[in-house]
């Protein structure tokens, strides 16, 4: 290139601000940040408001639908769960129910042989012990109902007697066991009550 090419391309470029620092731009930009722009302004007609309205009501309803629903369902789910526990308590209790008739022919067996030892005392004895260990192991409790008063959540009197030996409703003799699962009667205690 020549002199006058040279001369011709720096005249035609354009002037720079030889006074303006290189951070003065960016004063210029954070000015303008400062400034909010100018909002929008939007002209709506009657009839577009009140489909506006309308829309944000339905909103509102499909939302409280929601709402319901799955209030419903966490409602459901805790129902069913509650169930389920129940469910198993109660096939437990009908089981147990169920066996506690060997447990009274058990018993009788023993009261049969009385103070004899035979070896077949000996084994039946054996076999109710391991019967009660087992409904141990289940939870099942029998009741202490001999001489403590008479509490007809748990106890059914089948008999009264006059004896001034016992206090007023205590009861004398049990003529069936009862038993407890847990705060459950399984089944109420036959008992022979002095009056």
């Amino acid at each position: 290139m020549g002199k006058k090419d040279k001369q011709n391309a720096a005249e035609n470029a354009p002037e720079k601000d030889v006074n303006k620092t290189p951070e003065e731009p960016k004063a210029d930009a954070a000015k303008s940040a400062d400034v909010p722009e100018e909002q929008e302004i939007f002209t709506v007609t009657r009839e577009q408001m009140e489909k506006m309205e309308g829309l944000a009501k339905s909103l509102a309803d499909e939302q409280d639908k929601y709402l319901r629903l799955a209030a419903e369902y966490d409602n459901y789910r805790k129902r069913t769960a509650k169930e389920k526990e129940n469910i198993y308590a109660d096939a437990k209790i009908d089981t147990i129910k169920a066996l506690l008739g060997v447990y009274d022919n058990l018993e009788r067996g023993l009261a049969q042989y009385g103070d004899e030892e035979s070896p077949h005392r000996k084994g039946l004895e054996m076999v109710f012990n391991q019967f009660k260990e087992s409904l141990k192991k289940l939870g099942v409790e029998t009741m202490d109902a001999i001489g403590k008063p008479f509490d007809p959540e748990k106890h059914n009197a089948v008999m009264h007697i006059e004896d001034e030996n016992y206090g007023e409703n205590t009861v004398v003799e049990v003529l069936q066991q009862g038993f407890t699962l847990g705060d459950k009667v399984l089944r109420f205690a036959i008992v022979k009550v002095a009056n």
